[in-house]
């Protein structure tokens, strides 16, 4: 025998339901304890599990639609069952409370008389105006709805309403267009393969991050002294000579003075590169190559720029050789020509060390008690603290800031 499933009271101060999601549709079986939709109320949006066993025969409220408590909300039965004439006595019943209806207008007309008789029904349907409670002044809107309209951005004021007392509702907010605006954004995206060389990079860069654990140090380096030497040596120099060189050529003899940065985590031990290879961190259309300038420490200024520009060159070209890329036991990633202050790098495995160069920055410095104009470089070393200890890798760095800082210990006429 066909049976009347009723909108629930999910709360106590549930008046009606907005009936969210259908979890079965006509012809479907229920069992007790099998969630049949999804009911927002004036609290929350809940699941809502049938008490009932049987065929769903009708859905009385549709999907987004609103409906009192106890109203029809579907009918299950027996396969095939008629319907019809429960679906008739339903009807009869809900035409009975109706003839109570004037008495409500006249209570709720009651303190407008004064008023025009043609204003108060022009608030409550202007799409324009705030739906209001009209005994506090308060917005009235279901919990979710208040969510939606908070994630949205949307000002539950010029809302209007379509629940019951004009309450605002979850479809309020889904249909509503921005007020005046008829502008209706698209969402779209595009995807694309991941290259080899891409995928590479996720897969070796996830390895490095998730086993190596990475610290960092960070520390200012005066530039001054070195961009006047720059000028005097690329009056003289074979090849122009770049900040990046000048810094390939410090971090090398750096390493030479702290040779324990040069290492690299093998499991069981750790090994220490007696040779000094460098990587250089190059952009390229699908991500990034390091192709590797070898015995770095032996080369002169000339020979080191000669050779990344070379790579520079390969690495566009998609030229470089697999030998160039390999064999590397420090590498440097300088994105100071990209503006960049400061920045952290992802250890280049095997090593165990990355420095990541900022830009050069005119700032306000202060010598002997005075402000003067000064150009700060920011460099940050990212180690693998299974084999490099802070206290080591601050050593290297105070090696390299004096390095650099001062020029005539790092340039001479065979370093040219």
């Amino acid at each position: 025998m066909a049976e009347v499933v009723r909108m629930p009271k999910l709360s106590d101060t549930m008046k009606e339901g907005v009936v969210a999601e259908w979890h079965k549709k006509v012809g479907d079986n229920v069992e007790p304890g099998d969630v049949l939709a999804e009911i927002e109320t004036d609290k929350a949006t809940m699941e809502f599990e049938s008490f009932q066993e049987g065929v769903l025969l009708h859905i009385g409220v549709e999907k987004g639609a609103a409906a009192p408590v106890d109203s029809i909300l579907a009918i299950l039965g027996d396969k095939g069952e008629d319907i019809k004439s429960l679906l008739a006595e339903e009807a009869s019943k809900d035409t009975e409370p109706k003839k109570e209806e004037p008495k409500k207008v006249e209570t709720l007309t009651r303190p407008a008389e004064s008023a025009p008789v043609a204003s108060a029904p022009v608030k409550i349907v202007s799409a324009s105006a705030p739906t209001v409670d009209n005994t506090n002044g308060r917005v009235l809107a279901s919990p979710l709805a208040k969510s939606l309209a908070k994630e949205k951005g949307i000002n539950l004021s010029m809302v209007r309403g379509t629940g019951e007392g004009g309450r605002i509702v979850k479809r309020d907010i889904d249909s509503y267009s921005g007020g005046s605006s008829n502008f209706v954004g698209r969402e779209s995206f595009s995807e694309v393969p991941a290259s080899q060389m891409r995928t590479v990079i996720a897969r070796r860069l996830a390895e490095s991050k998730f086993s190596a654990p990475h610290f960092y140090l960070t520390m200012e380096i005066d530039m001054n002294a070195m961009i006047d030497a720059r000028m005097s040596i690329n009056e003289v120099a074979q090849a122009k000579i770049s900040f990046n060189d000048i810094i390939i050529k410090a971090v090398a003899e750096g390493i030479k003075q702290n040779p324990l940065v040069n290492a690299s985590w093998q499991g069981e031990s750790i090994r220490y590169a007696d040779h000094i290879h460098i990587g250089v961190a190059v952009a390229v259309e699908d991500g990034l190559v390091v192709p590797v300038v070898q015995f770095a420490d032996g080369k002169t200024l000339t020979q080191i720029s000669t050779q990344v520009k070379e790579f520079a060159v390969k690495a566009k070209t998609k030229k470089l050789q697999p030998q160039e890329m390999e064999g590397n036991t420090f590498t440097i990633s300088n994105l100071g020509m990209f503006g960049i202050e400061q920045f952290t790098s992802i250890i280049n495995m095997p090593e165990a060390c990355i420095l990541s160069v900022g830009a050069i920055k005119e700032v306000p410095v202060v010598k002997n008690g005075q402000i003067v104009p000064g150009n700060i470089m920011k460099v940050t070393l990212a180690c693998d603290h299974r084999a490099v200890d802070g206290a080591i890798g601050s050593a290297f760095l105070k090696t390299l800031k004096h390095l650099i800082e001062s020029p005539v210990l790092l340039l001479g006429a065979r370093s040219i």
